[in-house]
């Protein structure tokens, strides 16, 4: 069978660099991307190489629009020489359209419902929904997508992720307490609440000036004003980076709800979620108590200082964080079971 992965965004490329690598003793790939700093820079981290086509839009809507819409011409004539028999995407709204117009089946992945510009342009071109059961169908259902074509799964997709990570956590080279802070995502659609990440890294360079305060930064005008407001106080990285090497040597993460909380949250690192991206995945990892909600910028200090002061609450995430991870099942073996019903 030939199958194609069209791969947008970090989270997709770890996500699926797991199924690729299965899938190909068997069939043949075809993996796509666009020209993305987030993505095409954290490649070097993998071992998939996709073919870029197109690019990202930006921020403005109209950015987007013409981006989308160029991608999805090119997309058509490299796919359509391809002549795949499957596409497997993270519900990208390029290539379910392209799909839909040459006839391809389609499985996508989301654990995102609330991103509804990608649900809307992607979910009525989709054959199959693969999503995690903390999900309701209902989640999706103003998506145009018949219910009995969703299939749950129980898994966090942050756990598919963090099956290659090492067991163990790496040793550090000085004795200094790491503070590893991820912003949020601020060209994403579904992104609403107003950000506290600067005030939070504020409050954080004041009461913790002996720890070591690493940022990783996502985009230049994030890094500018950052470099701007906290210049030597901070250790800052804004372009992508290995994660894994950074969450196995923190000793506290301070995410905005994303992938990256749900990946430190199930290796057991104490992890506070500024709740950037409400959703149920956080709301079930908070739930499970290996994570902690808070974005006031106090408080969050307040728990960053019980958690290097007690090592209880270290031990008793990792263990909670162990369980959770335990009780999963691997997406690989529905998403195998799918493939064949089609």
């Amino acid at each position: 069978m030939k199958i194609w992965f069209d791969i947008l965004t970090p989270k997709q490329y770890l996500f699926f660099e797991y199924f690729i690598h299965k899938l190909k003793k068997q069939h043949t790939i075809i993996s796509t991307s666009r020209k993305y700093e987030q993505v095409n820079n954290i490649t070097q981290y993998g071992n998939i190489k996709p073919i870029l086509i197109g690019k990202h839009g930006g921020s403005r809507k109209q950015d987007k629009l013409v981006a989308s819409l160029e991608r999805s011409k090119l997309l058509t004539k490299k796919i359509g020489r391809f002549n795949p028999d499957l596409l497997i995407s993270f519900c990208s709204p390029e290539a379910s359209r392209v799909a839909f117009g040459l006839g391809i089946q389609h499985i996508a992945f989301s654990d995102s419902p609330q991103a509804k510009a990608v649900m809307k342009l992607s979910l009525p071109y989709v054959t199959k929904l693969l999503t995690p059961w903390i999900f309701s169908k209902d989640d999706f259902k103003e998506y145009n997508i018949d219910l009995k074509d969703i299939i749950k799964y129980k898994a966090i997709d942050a756990s598919v992720i963090i099956k290659n990570y090492k067991n163990s956590k790496q040793k550090k080279v000085n004795a200094k307490k790491i503070i590893l802070i991820r912003p949020e995502e601020i060209e994403a659609s579904y992104v609403q609440q107003k950000s506290k990440t600067n005030e939070t890294i504020k409050k954080i360079v004041e009461n913790f000036p002996n720890e070591k305060k690493i940022v990783l930064s996502r985009y230049k005008k994030q890094s500018d004003d950052l470099k701007r407001m906290f210049g030597r106080k901070i250790l800052l990285y804004t372009k992508p980076i290995n994660g894994e090497k950074y969450l196995m040597k923190a000793d506290c993460f301070i995410g905005s709800g994303g992938t990256m909380t749900a990946e430190s949250a199930l290796l057991g690192i104490p992890t506070i979620s500024l709740n950037s991206i409400p959703n149920k995945i956080e709301e079930f990892l908070v739930k499970k108590k290996v994570l902690v909600r808070n974005n006031i910028p106090d408080k969050i200090t307040k728990e960053i200082t019980q958690i290097f002061n007690n090592d209880d609450i270290v031990r008793k995430r990792k263990e909670n964080a162990k369980k959770i991870v335990s009780s999963f099942e691997d997406p690989y073996k529905i998403l195998l079971k799918t493939i064949k019903t089609l």
